[in-house]
């Protein structure tokens, strides 16, 4: 999509006016993982699809799992229903899901096992994402936002170093340390594939796209301005070379006080914050500079009551001043009560 498309697009979709600079009275709204387990139509169709991964390569099952949560809620956004380690898949490495264990990979556990990695992306892995993305796109009506989305390469460079999600990520923060060239070859990598991905996303239809760092919060300043902030700016600069106006969001997760060199050095349009920042310090340090995306905690959304709507209004009397979409701290937990999501959305919307 070219910047006059993006440009005209934004006068209809509260999401894209607030990634623009502007305030809505009303923010809108979306949340992380908002299609999934806690949906029986997600559960329904998940059941048909098989595995995980066949769910998310198929076009038609996984437009229909992404359009499912706007359907019920009448969100502000559909997320792409995908996962972030469509990428290394599309590197050439094994990955799979299992049941009751997540996500599974090779290991990468130092320099030699770089020798096996693709230099780019096979277009054939992705092309069915991309698909996916037309057929939502044709289905979304004229006020709600499609937004793509990657693993940033910090957060998909852990997995691809564990084989799997670790408490720390210690394996790849080892990595780093002990041979920080060759795990520069890795990030540089995951790097250009994710700019390939996110532009072709864009292209087929996407709005605006966001950039998972989940594992952010480990990384000491110095590692985290290194592995972190840096490759973002690099995939943000390379997005928009070719998407001129693209609009972008980044979710460094549990960064703390690393949040305002992020958004200052990498150059998003909005920052994605967790529940445990402060939000005093997003309104006064990072709203004059990016729209602020959250920061509901996920367990109050799964406790609901009289604990739901104080989260909720705490986050409107503290960031709706300024340009705020309104969304989680972290995904929707799966035993989440539809009708808590149903009592939050009413308290946003008023």
């Amino acid at each position: 999509m070219d910047k006059g498309l993006i440009d005209r697009a934004v006068g209809t979709k509260p999401l894209l006016r607030v990634l623009a600079g502007q305030r809505e009275s009303v923010p809108p709204v979306w949340m992380m993982r908002q299609a999934g387990r806690y949906l029986p139509e997600y559960r329904a169709l998940r059941e048909k699809a098989g595995g995980f991964l066949d769910l998310c390569f198929n076009p038609e099952l996984a437009a229909e799992v992404t359009l499912q949560p706007v359907r019920r809620f009448g969100f502000d956004a559909a997320i792409l229903f995908s996962d972030i380690l469509v990428v290394p898949l599309a590197l050439g490495r094994k990955v799979e899901f299992l049941v009751g264990e997540g996500p599974k990979l090779e290991p990468m556990p130092d320099a030699d096992a770089l020798t096996g990695l693709r230099d780019s992306i096979d277009e054939k892995v992705v092309a069915p994402v991309y698909d996916t993305v037309r057929r939502v796109k044709a289905d979304l009506g004229v006020k709600t936002t499609l937004i793509g989305f990657c693993g940033a390469p910090w957060t998909v460079a852990t997995y691809m170093v564990a084989g799997e999600a670790t408490p720390d990520q210690a394996p790849a923060r080892l990595f780093a340390y002990r041979d920080p060239e060759n795990f520069a070859r890795l990030i540089d990598t995951l790097v250009q594939a994710s700019i390939v991905y996110l532009v072709g996303q864009l292209k087929a239809g996407a709005e605006c796209v966001q950039i998972f760092d989940t594992w952010a919060g480990v990384l000491g300043p110095e590692q985290f301005e290194r592995w972190c902030i840096a490759p973002t700016q690099k995939i943000v600069e390379g997005v928009r070379k070719q998407v001129p106006g693209a609009r972008i969001i980044g979710f460094p997760r549990g960064v703390g006080a690393m949040a305002l060199p992020y958004v200052e050095m990498t150059g998003v349009d909005a920052i994605g914050i967790d529940w445990t920042f402060e939000r005093e310090i997003a309104r006064d340090t990072l709203q004059p500079r990016a729209a602020v995306q959250g920061n509901v905690d996920p367990l109050a959304l799964l406790a609901g009551g009289a604990a739901l709507d104080r989260e909720v209004d705490d986050v409107l009397e503290k960031l709706s001043g300024g340009p705020l979409i309104f969304n989680l701290g972290h995904g929707i937990l799966p035993p989440t009560p539809i009708a808590h999501v149903e009592r939050m959305l009413k308290r946003v919307r008023g």
